[in-house]
């Protein structure tokens, strides 16, 4: 089968419609999940009493259950339990969980990370837990775990192409229609492929500048 360019570029402005849709939905996921991160991680690490064991229980959930499952467990269960969400913010809401318990690993990994001494200082200079954390501890832990944090944000838009098994129609969901209904598999597929690569890179861009900002007082 030959590379139909007139038939690509027929259905263009419903695929960018697609990779739009998914730019927003993985966008809201990403930051919706990592402020999950950075508050779950300063509960756990602070020991908050109860709270500090539901987030336990929430991350040992979400990551040791698939992604799909939860997706239509958000979708078709939550309304048995008198919620109904979109298509859309189902969605980000599946993204959103599923990315806030790897970004809460993600950020207590990089409170663990800091050395005795920074925390020691920080009491002495008469710091509280409170402020200890939002002035010392997290800055340098997402620092120190920004990495983790980009291959979990990277994940989510991936990820985002499974909310096209509940009918959102993102990328992936505008490509397999055109699939099912023209039976021009190559030509959606290079699409989707190109179109993934092109926003994945384009955030690993941003987030090696942002690294490159943050580690500037650091070196000689």
């Amino acid at each position: 089968m030959e590379f139909d360019i007139a038939y690509l570029l027929r259905y263009l402005p419903s695929l960018l419609r697609g990779l739009a849709l998914t730019v927003q939905a993985s966008g809201i996921a990403i930051l919706l999940s990592i402020l999950v991160g950075l508050v779950g991680a300063c509960i756990r690490v602070a020991r908050v009493p109860v709270l500090s064991q539901l987030i336990v229980a929430y991350v040992e959930f979400i990551r040791n259950t698939p992604l799909l499952v939860q997706l239509f467990f958000v979708f078709f269960g939550l309304p048995a339990l008198g919620l109904t969400l979109s298509l859309f913010w189902s969605g980000v809401l599946s993204l959103t969980l599923w990315a806030g318990a790897f970004q809460v690993e993600n950020v207590r990994g990089g409170l663990a990370a800091i050395a005795p001494g920074l925390k020691e200082a920080a009491r002495a200079l008469g710091l509280n837990q409170a402020q200890y954390l939002r002035l010392v501890g997290l800055p340098l832990a997402v620092r120190v775990g920004l990495p983790s944090m980009l291959n979990t944000c990277v994940s989510v838009i991936k990820n985002s192409a499974y909310l096209s098994a509940i009918g959102v129609q993102e990328l992936t969901g505008v490509a397999f229609d055109r699939i099912a209904s023209d039976f021009r598999a190559f030509e959606m597929l290079a699409v989707l492929l190109a179109g993934y690569l092109s926003v994945v890179l384009s955030l690993s861009a941003a987030v090696r500048l942002l690294e490159h900002r943050l580690q500037a007082p650091f070196r000689r």
